[in-house]
């Protein structure tokens, strides 16, 4: 009997294998919904096209049998499809209750713990103060600095950028009492919406403290435009990393208010400027009072990439850092810089809206939003960085410094 088989999940992530004497295609799910990698042998990529909700069970079983040469693929069948159901890779009921359960467990816990301890920095509190002191040292900069923007690329990929920017945070002796509204990234989140949680973020530095009380109040204030203990801070690394070199810097117990920034898709794609959107413009509101009313106690850090472009990102081009066309990319990701130092927000934005964000800047709300709700800001661009991140495809990022405009 023929049935119609469930779609291949379009929000998991799908990478060719390294390893020549593993070839093949991994696919893995960064909402980590599912713990599973699966890697699909090269013969069997192609027959991936059959989970597309519309071809049936009789489609992939004339596909294995052309790709293979052989009548009885029966069982080749059921192992193919139990292993993307099992893994929660198939848009159905498994993936359903994967998800609920997963979200349910994320709002029943108190913290959040640090996903990327032991991958993307030591686990050991020791050894990763010992690495930051070496990379980062102390920070050198001064009260007139309000906020910074740093890349959320793995930290091995820029430790050059990171440096430039948190060299730049005020000195220990000026952070009492202050409040570091991390305006993040969000990956995974829904667009023009922003995520919120109340959890205190755990690294093996110890346990941030979520300023509540401002928590509190964005979601009375702009509560259509806020996703509420936001599961994808679980699984986020834009804030994350952020955290971390925060507490090297000042003491494990830093005071933070961590906002994911969702892509502004409405804006980008069908003209406008964000604040259009009713629910943007009351989320700025809220914010941009909390700015006005407590700047003195806050600091901004961004943590923000830029240009996507490559294979990896779905570009025809075999991108090389620093060479070729990444040299026209480097001249437009500089052009883009200026607006935002200048303060144009307008300007700014119009580049971004040009080609629908063809450059796919995934910093872009988060720099969009730290413009309008700190209005009079001036930047200065202290590194900018292309990372080879596989041997086609880069990723740009920059260190900035914010002040008030005089």
């Amino acid at each position: 009997m023929s049935v119609v088989l469930p779609r291949l999940r379009l929000n998991l992530d799908f990478q060719l294998s390294p390893d020549p004497a593993r070839p093949g295609l991994f696919i893995r799910d960064p909402y980590h919904y599912s713990d599973a990698t699966l890697l699909v042998p090269p013969p069997l990529v192609q027959v991936l096209e059959c989970f597309d909700g519309i071809q049936s069970s009789l489609d992939l079983r004339s596909e294995l049998v052309r790709i293979t040469g052989e009548i009885q693929v029966g069982d080749l069948e059921k192992h193919l499809f139990d292993s993307l159901n099992d893994a929660g890779f198939l848009e159905n009921e498994t993936y359903i209750h994967l998800k609920a359960q997963r979200e349910a467990e994320f709002a029943a816990e108190l913290k959040r713990d640090a996903i990327f301890a032991g991958s993307a920095y030591p686990n050991d509190p020791a050894s990763l103060s010992a690495l930051l002191t070496a990379r980062i040292g102390s920070p050198l900069g001064t009260s007139t600095t309000i906020g910074i923007a740093a890349p959320h690329a793995s930290p091995d990929g820029g430790w050059q950028t990171y440096r430039a920017a948190y060299r730049c945070l005020p000195p220990a002796s000026e952070s009492a009492g202050r409040t570091f509204v991390i305006l993040g990234t969000s990956h995974y989140g829904a667009p023009d919406r922003f995520g919120l949680t109340r959890k205190q973020f755990i690294t093996p530095f110890g346990e941030a403290r979520t300023d509540l009380d401002l928590v509190n109040e964005l979601s009375q204030r702009a509560d259509g435009a806020i996703r509420m203990e936001d599961y994808c801070h679980s699984v986020e690394h834009s804030i994350e990393f952020q955290i971390v070199f925060l507490q090297h810097l000042y003491g494990p117990d830093v005071r933070i208010l961590p906002i994911l920034c969702g892509p502004f898709v409405k804006s980008i794609y069908e003209s406008g400027m964000p604040e259009e959107n009713d629910h943007l413009a009351r989320f700025f509101d809220a914010l941009g009072d909390i700015a006005a009313r407590e700047s003195n106690r806050l600091f901004w850090v961004l943590g923000i990439d830029m240009a996507h472009m490559g294979r990896r990102y779905g570009d025809p081009l075999r991108a090389t850092a620093n060479t070729g066309e990444m040299l026209a990319i480097e001249q437009r990701d500089r052009e883009r810089i200026r607006q935002i130092n200048s303060g144009d927000i307008r300007g700014y934005w119009s580049l971004v809206q040009d080609g629908h964000d063809d450059l796919k800047w995934c910093g872009s709300s988060p720099l969009y939003t730290f413009l309008k709700v700190v209005p009079g800001v001036r930047g200065d661009l202290l590194d900018y960085h292309q990372w080879q991140i596989d041997p086609h495809s880069v990723v740009t990022f920059a260190a900035m410094r914010f002040q008030q405009a005089a």
